[in-house]
């Protein structure tokens, strides 16, 4: 009897619900881009820094929700496999500026594809009426944590370190 409440509980909590929503994105990520050898997370370095040309690692944890060391270390293993530059600001030495190399935006484009059909196999699972609003709400969430982070960025925890992309 009580594991049926558990069951009905889950089916309520809105965190829990948006963690399973990122196991089958992550899951549909795999499935359509995976075949190209970049995780979701590295997906994500590389396009950020390719639309933000030339901007710090600091701007691109702002930029993907990725915490500091974890996108240092995606950047270093990005690097070392020869898909992103990293070069020293002119305007602060201690600032480093991050850019794709040509087999990164090569990398890139042959991932893209798959990674529109994930947002489009995802959206296509709600009805059409409700995925307007279903991005408006993943925004205002997103937009509320850039807003506790901005003020509060070393009380931001993330007790669960994630797993490491390769």
């Amino acid at each position: 009897m009580s594991g049926n409440k558990d069951v009905k509980q889950l089916a309520r909590s809105i965190s829990h619900l948006l963690k399973r929503a990122v196991q089958y994105s992550i899951h549909l990520y795999m499935s359509e881009t995976g075949k190209s050898g970049l995780t979701h997370r590295q997906f994500t370095v590389l396009l950020a820094a390719d639309e933000h040309d030339g901007r710090s690692q600091t701007e691109l944890v702002k930029m993907t929700g990725i915490d500091r060391s974890t996108l240092a270390d995606l950047v270093a293993r990005l690097m070392a496999q020869g898909l992103l530059q990293r070069r020293r600001t002119k305007d602060d030495a201690r600032t480093n500026a991050i850019r794709l190399t040509p087999i990164g935006k090569k990398m890139l484009k042959q991932a893209q594809s798959g990674a529109e059909e994930v947002d489009k196999q995802l959206l296509a699972v709600l009805p059409n009426s409700d995925r307007k609003t279903m991005l408006e709400s993943l925004s205002s969430l997103a937009a509320e944590m850039d807003r506790v982070e901005d003020k509060e960025p070393e009380k931001v925890v993330r007790k669960v370190r994630p797993r490491k992309s390769r």
